[in-house]
């Protein structure tokens, strides 16, 4: 059978990078196939470059990929790992691994493309130097360049100043960068290293993209220095507008509260010049954005206009013909050429959908272990009336091909079983930037040319060759498993290669208050039938596990079985980590399983190491029944019981009843911004405190993208939040009431109890306060004023008030022992 070379291969991934690969390409109707045959005809392209997932203007980057029709990138430094989830309990690696599957959800919607850095999203930073240090700025502006040299963007655009303007040292320093970047990417003397890859290459400009010329309502006296574009365009190709389909695009980003309302107006948005050569009326002034880029391309012009002038709306496989020449005269230019791959990719996706062409891989099952035996169905059909052959399908990294010889029936779907064997050396479906642990505030990412693409290109692919009008087409899809879902209805999730084994510690932290030892739960799962091994344990000195090995035997893939260690804590206070190891005849798996399913991303599944954090402390905790009012989604209920306490999560029932049960109720982030029925409640909670108990209420934002409080006043007396926060994690916290019993009771609170806390101190202070509160800390930023409201506290009655920016949320998973401290102290004021 014909075999790929390694050009096609690598043409075959390009491909891939640019299309949904987890789920069958939506087709295009009549109309859109119309607006991508146009599409051909314009070989010009930009890049918008900013930090985080939402950073993105959605109605931009409609305006160029749909309207200008132009290749159009986002470049987000960040993956949004720092951010904090509305939607659920993930944080860190986890949350962007959501942000990551949001963007190119929102991509996939307004038609741009989605590339990522090294750098990782560590919160919020008021400073880009503290930014650029945290990353290693050489490291990130090396992205930056490679990222301009592989795509070659003949216009980049900023989405933040280069300066304090920004609101956030991540904002500043996207800009600063791609500004930097704009002046090096054409200079074979910055980061020679990646010419063995990519071409040195020079935008013709880069501007910043604002909604007022430089954040003013002043337009600047130095004419020319930007020019306006009216970005707010309707498409009759589609049906929307421009807002329309950003605002789609733009509710992608669920996991922030996203959710945008079209704005069907006119919207005019300025272009500031910052480097290159100015533009005067058009963002592409001095572009050639036609054919005649490409040496030797006239006949493709003509083609192009041909396939455009006689395009059938009523029947678009009468283009076919002319898209098969097409293609096969960018065979014979320069195959290294850009625009030739990028067209040659368009063309091919146009003849699918020109024939109505549907095609996939699907597994019978969702995963399958490494070295492990897969069926898989393979499913093809033509919905037009033009003649189509099936010549072979070969499987990508899995050993099985097949030579065919099929004529594909009009709207007739053909089917195929085989049983493919997976090599025992593929890699597990983790993702590439998470193969490492993050190092100096970035992804350890060997290879630069991951970058390529925003996630990992699946190891298992099929190729199907097709007979076009005499010529051989190789269309290259990635398998995925499909079901039915009762209420949804056909949801693909990508297809898993997995280890053989894993294991699940229970907690993430455990908390050893004293010298009694803990049973510890661990669920060894299996990921094929017929898994037997042995546990084993890497200790930290000092603490021990009996027993040192625990043996398993699983017959069933997917098996579960629960085995108990106990845990016997250090005689010292310390902060370590305990590994887990599942041994087998095959070998050593150190990871454990983690699923993070929501229903508007595809199903993502990681492999983090197989560990639990161990907390030896000095704690006292007088506090034992805890009512938890649940927020946006956080894991501190769980570390209150490690804490030695009794946890109800308080629902609208729970919260009916009687109150006084509990030794204090917590309220979990931005409860008061997402809980519609918590101002129900309210009258409730405030008399709860005044009879005597002792409610703690962690951080609500200021307001703003529909985060209003849903109460007017949180606590018993009147107080403001603000966007005041510390975001040095090693910030002295300075404390201003040393005898308050908050600070010592019944745990000594000290500055000590402040080290090792991650990522920072506190976001959304209390700004300003009624006289019955006491701010208990004074912390800032460096050069920055002090600020007092990370944590005030109020007597109300017989009981207690408190409320705290400081981020327990983080600290308190993370196993800090100065946090937990200072947490019992607050559940435990009403205790004598």
């Amino acid at each position: 059978m014909r075999k790929l070379t390694s050009y096609t291969f690598f043409f075959l991934l390009l491909l891939l990078s640019t299309l949904n690969i987890h789920a069958q390409v939506k087709p295009l109707t009549s109309s859109e196939i119309l607006l991508n045959l146009k599409k051909l005809n314009v070989l010009g392209s930009a890049m918008h470059i900013a930090a985080h997932p939402d950073d993105e203007n959605t109605l931009l980057l409609t305006y160029l990929s749909k309207e200008r029709l132009v290749k159009t990138q986002y470049l987000a430094l960040t993956r949004g790992d720092g951010g904090q989830n509305l939607i659920g309990p993930e944080q860190g690696e986890y949350i962007g691994i959501i942000r990551t599957q949001e963007l190119l959800a929102a991509r996939r919607i307004d038609g741009a493309e989605q590339l990522f850095s090294r750098a990782y999203d560590f919160g919020f930073s008021k400073t880009r130097e503290e930014t650029l240090k945290f990353w290693g700025e050489n490291n990130i502006l090396s992205d930056v360049v490679y990222h301009i040299r592989k795509n070659q963007p003949d216009v980049l655009i900023t989405r933040f100043p280069p300066d304090a303007r920004a609101g956030h040292g991540h904002h500043n320093s996207s800009a600063f960068l791609a500004e930097l970047a704009f002046n090096m990417a054409g200079d074979p003397t910055k980061f020679p290293e990646q010419l063995k890859e990519v071409q040195t290459w020079q935008p013709k400009r880069v501007v910043w993209n604002t909604f007022s010329p430089g954040f003013s309502n002043q337009k600047p006296t130095d004419k020319g220095s930007f020019i306006t574009i009216d970005i707010g365009g309707y498409s009759p190709y589609l049906g929307k507008s421009h807002a329309e389909i950003a605002a789609e695009s733009r509710s992608s980003h669920k996991s922030q509260g996203f959710g945008s309302g079209a704005n069907r107006n006119a919207r005019i948005d300025f272009m500031m010049h910052k480097d290159g050569v100015p533009a005067e009326k058009d963002l592409f002034d001095g572009v050639d954005m036609s054919w005649n880029r490409v040496k030797g391309s006239e006949q493709v012009a003509q083609l192009v206009d041909q396939a455009i002038r006689n395009y059938n709306v009523n029947y678009p496989a009468s283009s076919v013909p002319v898209l098969v020449k097409i293609h096969q005269e960018l065979g014979k230019l320069d195959a290294q050429n850009k625009y030739v791959q990028q067209k040659k990719a368009e063309i091919e996706v146009l003849l699918q959908n020109c024939l109505g062409l549907w095609f996939e891989t699907n597994p019978i099952d969702y995963a399958v272990a490494q070295g492990d035996r897969a069926a898989v169905r393979v499913s093809v059909v033509k919905r037009a009336d033009y003649p189509l052959k099936l010549t072979s399908v070969q499987f990508w990294g899995a050993q099985k091909d097949s030579t065919l010889s099929l004529e594909l029936k009009n709207n007739e779907l053909s089917t195929f079983t085989f049983s493919a064997e997976v090599p025992k050396t593929i890699k597990i479906s983790q993702p590439y930037w998470l193969e490492k642990p993050i190092k100096n505030g970035a992804f350890q990412i060997d290879d630069q040319s991951k970058l390529s693409t925003p996630e990992n290109v699946p190891s298992l692919q099929t190729s199907f060759t097709f007979l076009i009008d005499g010529q051989s087409f190789i269309f290259t899809k990635p398998w995925v498993y499909k079901s039915t879902d009762p209420v949804d209805g056909e949801v693909y999730r990508p297809f898993e290669i997995r280890p053989e084994v894993t294991a699940n510690v229970s907690e993430k932290v455990y908390v050893f208050a004293d010298n009694q030892p803990k049973m510890v739960d661990i669920v060894v799962k299996a990921h094929r039938a017929k898994v037997k091994g042995t546990l084993t344990f890497d200790v930290p000195a000092g603490w021990r596990v009996e027993p040192a090995q625990i043996p398993f035997d699983l017959p069933e893939k997917y098996q579960e079985q629960t085995v108990s260690v106990k845990i016997f804590p250090s005689a010292q206070q310390s902060e370590v980590k305990l590994k887990v190891i599942a041994k087998t005849e095959n070998g050593e798996s150190p990871y454990s399983l983690k699923s993070v399913e929501y229903k508007h991303i595809p199903t993502q599944t990681i492999f983090p190491m197989a560990t639990t954090a161990l907390v030896k402390l000095d704690i006292k905790n007088k506090a034992k029944t805890i009512g938890y009012i649940a927020g946006a989604g956080d894991e501190v209920p769980a570390a209150l019981r490690q804490m030695g306490c009794n946890v109800t999560l308080l629902d609208e029932a729970a919260l009916s009843k009687n109150l006084a049960v509990y030794d204090a109720i917590v309220v979990g982030v931005r409860a008061y911004n997402t809980e519609e029925r918590i101002k129900y409640f309210q009258e409730k909670l405030m008399e709860y405190v005044k009879n005597g108990g002792t409610m703690v209420v962690q951080y609500v934002t200021a307001g703003g993208f529909g985060n209003t409080l849903k109460v007017n006043n949180i606590g018993p007396y009147p107080f403001k939040v603000g966007r005041d926060r510390v975001t040095e994690e090693d910030a002295e916290m300075r404390i201003l009431q040393p005898t308050h019993p908050i600070l010592n009771t019944p745990n000594k609170i000290t500055s000590k109890d402040f080290e090792g806390w991650i990522q920072e101190r506190g976001i959304y202070f209390a700004v300003e306060w009624d006289k019955n509160y006491t701010p208990l800390f004074s912390a800032n930023d460096t050069n920055e004023a002090a600020k007092e409201g990370s944590l005030i506290y109020a007597p109300y009655g017989k009981g207690h008030f408190v409320y705290t920016g400081l981020v327990f949320f983080r600290e308190l998973p993370g196993g800090v022992s100065g946090a937990y401290r200072l947490f019992a102290n607050l559940i435990s004021l009403g205790k004598k």
